[in-house]
Parts: structure tokens; sequence; C-alpha cells
């Protein structure tokens, strides 16, 4: 279709563009207003009139006219016609007064917690502008669902108006909660709504965790690598936390014995399915082993699960541990299955902790938005998450198809990895002599970013290796990165070698 035009203004709206005829015709006028194009005064043309020149309907131009009143770019006057509105001006502040209070000596340890410079250190390196992010753990643009999302919000705004502006209940929306649980019932994981405490991310709710469960000096005992969120949050809780070393089942139960009977233990944390960073899932008889060691030991079970249903193969899954037992707090989140912008997760806890994450959350935030709470329960229940699904999990494998198949043409033998058959990220394990911070410095030089062991060691507990994930660069980038990665590696071996592995001295004197 031909686009349509007001030549005297300027203005041009394309029937074939995906926004609205009305959006296109607000945002140019934005653009004009912004610029000075269309000074304070200055007089658009009646509502007909400028139908007519761009040969629109005239509820497009009136819709568009009503946007800019509301969004304070023009003001009406009855009888007079549609302004541009005068701009606000800048208050004239007096000079702050030149002083500077010691902050360093004010910071609480959580500020500065070990693993939070740790995390800095690697975030402050300087990286190629042509660099292929390979870190990056969330979907790429064009497999965000924004569509079903902005018709989701549509309605919402439109059924419930102001509604679905105010405040939400601190437990979380009901209707949410509702949504959740039938969710997580179909998944294989009893659950009752009001068992559901909505949080803003799964970070959240793992802080609710470490605020209702952790006090200064207690030790949280996680995999020897893990999440470094979860390492994070309960650092700054005040805990200890204590990493347990694993096999190729999951956590190594003699170790974890050994461990818990060494004083006081909080709990368990730990990735059952698609495990970060390594993307290993734990057997289900192992998991019966966890299960079994909770019961004995009297401490609670965290199964963080940000993605077990990212089945790239279909390959059942092992049973959740939150089914095996009711006792186990579950953890997951909206925002990597869905929108990272959807900062929406949940925990489905024991009776007694959800009352007090409750609590502990309408003290933190007063409550997870409302209005994205609503538009996801909107979401679930018309089935838009079983279609993404459909749509994403095909392309989530064929970018690890062509991860793995760069990596077996372009990796030195001695760099070593599993194909995940689920989640969203591939374990390098590099050879005894080359530590992860070696290989990532070489591949930040050569132009990719990879995730190295050293930013999810626990306590000196580590495999030296780097994560590499998939969900986000495209399969070209996917294809390049990993050549990058494998010369970078190859030249890095064929440098004389420590006979030990070594992490960068700096890391913990930052």
């Amino acid at each position: 279709m031909r686009p349509m035009m007001n030549a005297d203004l300027g203005l041009a709206l394309e029937p074939s563009h995906e926004a609205p005829l009305y959006q296109q015709l607000f945002d140019q006028i934005v653009e004009r207003i912004r610029s000075g194009g269309w000074p304070p005064g200055f007089k658009l043309p009646p509502t007909r009139q400028m139908a007519a020149q761009l040969g629109a309907h005239r509820n497009t131009v009136v819709r568009a006219y009503e946007e800019l009143v509301a969004a304070g770019y023009v003001e009406s006057l009855v009888g007079r016609g549609t302004f541009v509105a005068a701009r606000e001006q800048p208050f004239a502040l007096e000079p702050p007064v030149a002083r500077e209070l010691p902050w360093g000596s004010l910071l609480a340890p959580a500020a500065d917690a070990e693993p939070l410079r740790r995390l800095e250190q690697y975030r402050r390196a300087p990286t190629p502008g042509h660099a292929v992010n390979l870190s990056m753990m969330q979907p790429s643009p064009d497999l965000l669902p924004h569509k079903a999302i902005r018709r989701c919000l549509d309605h919402v705004l439109r059924t419930r108006g102001p509604r679905a502006l105010g405040y939400a209940p601190r437990e979380g929306v009901p209707a949410l909660r509702e949504q959740i649980a039938a969710h997580l019932v179909k998944v294989g994981v009893p659950a009752r709504a009001e068992d559901v405490n909505v949080t803003t991310g799964s970070q959240q709710a793992i802080d609710l965790i470490g605020r209702a469960l952790v006090s200064p000096g207690d030790r949280f005992l996680t995999d020897g690598m893990t999440y470094t969120g979860a390492l994070n949050l309960l650092t700054m809780a005040g805990g200890q936390v204590v990493g347990v070393p694993s096999d190729a089942e999951g956590p190594d139960m003699r170790a974890l014995e050994l461990l818990a009977s060494r004083g006081p233990v909080k709990g368990l944390y730990l990735m059952p399915n698609n495990h970060n960073p390594t993307g290993r899932t734990i057997g289900a008889e192992r998991r019966r082993e966890l299960i079994a060691w909770s019961h004995r030991s009297g401490l609670p079970l965290v199964e963080d699960d940000y993605g077990a249903d990212i089945d790239l193969d279909g390959e059942p899954a092992p049973p959740y541990l939150r089914a095996l037992d009711g006792q186990v707090i579950y953890v997951s989140t909206f925002s990597k299955k869905l929108i990272p912008a959807l900062r929406v997760g949940f925990v489905l806890a024991p009776r007694p902790l959800t009352e007090v994450f409750a609590r502990l959350k309408h003290a933190m935030d007063l409550g997870t938005s409302a209005l994205l709470q609503h538009a996801l329960a909107e979401f679930l229940e018309r089935g838009y998450l079983k279609a993404h699904y459909q749509r994403v999990l095909p392309e989530y494998r064929r970018r690890r198809d062509v991860l793995v198949a760069a990596l077996d043409e372009h990796l030195p033998d001695e760099v070593t990895f599993e194909v995940p058959r689920r989640g969203l990220v591939l374990w390098l394990s590099l050879p005894t002599g080359l530590s992860a911070h070696e290989a990532h410095e070489a591949a930040r030089r050569a132009g990719v970013i990879v995730s190295p062991s050293t930013l999810h060691a626990v306590d000196g507990l580590r495999r030296d290796g780097l994560r590499l994930s998939y969900c986000h660069a495209s399969p070209d980038d996917l294809a390049l990165g990993a050549q990058r990665l494998g010369k970078a590696l190859s030249e890095v071996l064929r440098r004389p070698r420590r006979t030990l592995s070594f992490d960068a001295p700096q890391l913990n004197g930052v």
C-alpha cells in the first residue's frame, strides 16, 4: 500500500508498518516538536483537515491528538484549535557545596562482598566493539514474544483500567498465583495458589530466602560452582556460602554429609535442572538421595529452576525435587523464559514460610508490578506460553547445534564439553595448566565474551572452565564466536604451560 502523506507538514504514514497509524502520527509529531521544527504555539491542522490531507480516517487523527494532549506535547483550546504546548523551563539550581563524605568507611560489608568485587572486575574489563557475546543469558530480541505481551497489556488496561495501576497484594495478584499453580501442576509439581509468592524475578525470591533463613555467620551450602546471583545474595545476607564438590550425577553425597557435620548449616541451594554454569542435570537417583539427606539433617533444599521446561531433545526430565518433597523451597522465573524486562518470578514454599516471605517482600518493595502480573496471568490463561515454546525451542535447538558443530571444528582437543540436552548454556572444561581467567582474557582479546568459572566458584572449589550461552547470539555470531574462541585457546595452549591452573592474583585484592 502507498504511504499516506501530508507533504506540507512532512508527515507520512505507512499502512503496512507494524505500528498502528495513530502511533506513527503521534511519533512523527513528537519528533518535530522535540527537534524545534514545531515551536511552542505552533497550531496543528484541525483533525478533519489533517485526516483529509493524509488520506486517513479522522478517528486516527483524533486518537493521535488525544495521546499528544495526554503526554503534554500539545494543548487543545475549545473554539481555537490545537497548539504545541510551551516547554517547561529548567529550575535554576544553586551550585552544590563542594564537599565529599568518607563513603568508603561508611559502606556496610555487604556492599563490598568478595563475589561482588569479583564480578565487577570482569565487567570493567575493556571489550572490543566487534565482540561476540556468548555470556549473555537472555533471549535475543527476535525471540521475544512482544506482540503477545502487548496484546495482554492492552487487554488488561482496556478491561481493568485504573485497577491495574495500583499496588498489588504482597503475595501477588490472585489470578497470577492461580495460573502459576496450574502451570506447575501441568509440569509435575504439586502446587496450590495459596503457597505461591510472586516476586520481582527469581533474584528477589533468593533474596527473600536469604533474609528469612540466614543470620550473619550462618553457613549455607551450594554447589561448588553455582549461580552468581545466589552466591552474591546469600553472601550479602551475611551468610558463609560453602561449596559442595560434585561428581557426574550432582553433589557428592559423602562430601555433603561431611560438610553438614562440621557445624550448623541453614540449607542447601541447588539448580537441579540445566545447572548454571555447567548445564548439567542431577539424575533421578541422586535427587532421591538429596531428599533423604534433607529428611535426616532437618535442613531445607532450595530448588532454583530457571527453565527445566527448556527441553531441546524431547527427553523427560527427572522428577522435580519439589515433586518428591513438599518441604522443598521451589524458585522460578519468567524472565529467561519470556522477556527479561518482565521481572516476575515466584517462590513455592511450605506454608510456614509463605507468610514470612510476604511480610519481607512488602517491606522491600510493596509488591511486584500489578500491571505486569495481570498481563502475565492473561498470557498464561490464553495459552501463549505453550505457543511461545513451540516457536523458540526449535530455534534454541538450532543455535545449540550450530555452536556445537563450530566448537567441534575449532576447539583444540584439550578443551572438552558435553552437549546439553536442555537449558541455555554449554560448559567448556579446560585442561590442567590453563586457568579460566587466562582463557577468559584470551577470548576477550580475540573478541569473544564468555563467563569464566572464577565468577561461579565458591570458597576455592572450582573446575577451570568457561560457560557459553547460545540463546542470545545469532547462529552466524555463534559460529564466529566459536571460531575466534578456538583460535584464541589454541594459541594460549601452544605457549609454555604451568603444571597447575591458577586464578588471577588480583581477584581477592580488588
